[in-house]
């Protein structure tokens, strides 16, 4: 007989075992991943990876792009390769709660109720075609992305874990879509932006696709993602890193508090907390998966627009002058400084123990000393040679190159 664990002993438990594997081996499990995905899907990188962010930082994923450009086919062979079980709901106009949810069923014999619990009681569920339903639909959702919970009948019932979200959209523009609540849109972690393929990928696609599609075969386990997970909790990031992030959101609130009074006119509405969490989340995962168990700033850039572009509700100006949320994320990037290394510091490369109690790895000094953010001059936001964007890189105390 096993005794049951409490969740700090299971906790406890994940962590010991997320710490046996270096984060060398993870990024190459991650990569083989990412390899068996790309076995199927042709191109689309940055669609790819930006998935795999979102299941390394527990956050869930919308996809927004014109049909067919493998949007649903990504989601599905993501499924399959990940392992776990997968549900897929097609979106329509006559959709109601409790096509998603579940409902309470009258048994005449017993003459009381049963609970048939619905589709979104699996480890992925894909909402396809997302705004095809209207708002009633989309936010039954609404507690199944924030709590991983469905109450039904007064009773609240979990979801397995992992759980994740993989949702796509068409464009505003085309017929028939219903725009998404703000509510619904601030609980996906990103909005990826999918694009059409180039010549070669098209050509590629035909021959691959032609006579023998391929299929991809399944290389990671639930319990091996929730591992995963565990160890991109335990990625370091830096308090200078967090006050970059938390500054990149509070300027879209007060953009002209942040040296932006042209950008201010543009916003109705600035990203909300959840944004700072995701990003920070997001920066763990991608440094994961990069083969590293620190973040650097450039994780954060590269995130910044994937995490925020869906969260800003923009002002009547704005959207009369066509202006994108791309562009005024752009803008936010190039005006808030980055952190920077204090030279003191810098070249110090001893080890240093972890904080007492938190679980998490020792990291050289050189990568937990920072100065105060400051802009380099004639490009505010841009990181000073010989550093990637303010950070050392390990094994070169001096400086380092820009981690892409």
């Amino acid at each position: 007989m096993v005794a049951d664990t409490g969740p700090d002993e299971d906790i406890s438990r994940r962590r010991s075992v997320a710490q046996q594997h270096t984060p060398a081996e993870d990024a190459t499990q991650l990569e083989r991943t990412l390899f068996e995905v790309k076995r199927v899907i042709v191109g689309q990188d940055r669609m790819v990876e930006r998935m795999l962010v979102c299941l390394l930082a527990r956050g869930h994923c919308l996809l927004e792009g014109v049909p067919g450009v493998a949007k649903t086919l990504a989601v599905e062979t993501l499924a399959r390769v990940v392992g776990g079980t997968f549900t897929r709901i097609q979106f329509t106009p006559d959709l109601v709660p409790s096509d998603l949810l579940g409902t309470r069923i009258y048994k005449p014999s017993t003459e009381g109720f049963d609970i048939e619990l619905g589709p979104v009681f699996a480890n992925f569920l894909l909402a396809d075609e997302i705004n095809r339903a209207p708002a009633k639909a989309q936010s039954a959702l609404l507690e199944v992305m924030a709590e991983r919970q469905v109450s039904i009948g007064g009773q609240t019932y979990k979801l397995p874990n992992p759980f994740l979200t993989l949702a796509t959209q068409n464009p505003i523009e085309q017929e028939g879509v219903y725009p998404l609540p703000e509510a619904q849109r601030d609980r996906f972690l990103m909005k990826v932006v999918v694009g059409y393929p180039t010549d070669m990928e098209e050509r590629e696609i035909v021959y691959r696709m032609g006579v023998n599609p391929p299929e991809a075969e399944t290389v990671l386990s639930p319990d091996e993602l929730i591992r995963l997970q565990t160890t991109a909790d335990n990625v370091f990031v830096h308090n200078a890193l967090v006050d970059y992030a938390v500054r990149l959101v509070l300027a879209t609130r007060a953009p002209a508090e942040h040296g932006l009074p042209d950008v201010a006119n543009w916003i109705s509405y600035g990203a909300s907390p959840r944004a700072s969490l995701g990003l920070v989340a997001a920066t763990r995962a991608l440094a994961l998966m990069r083969g590293r168990d620190y973040a650097l700033p450039q994780d954060v850039v590269d995130l910044a627009p994937d995490i925020l572009r869906h969260r800003l509700v923009l002002s009547y100006d704005a959207i009369a002058d066509g202006v994108p949320p791309e562009h005024i994320v752009q803008r936010v990037l190039e005006t808030i400084p980055l952190p920077t290394v204090s030279p003191r510091q810098q070249a110090d490369a001893r080890p240093v123990s972890s904080v007492p109690g938190s679980g998490g790895p020792a990291y050289p000094a050189a990568q937990t000393a920072f100065a105060a953010p400051q802009a380099q001059p004639g490009q505010p936001g841009q990181p000073g040679p010989g550093q990637a964007g303010g950070w050392p890189v390990p094994g070169n105390p001096g400086g380092g190159e820009r981690l892409a």
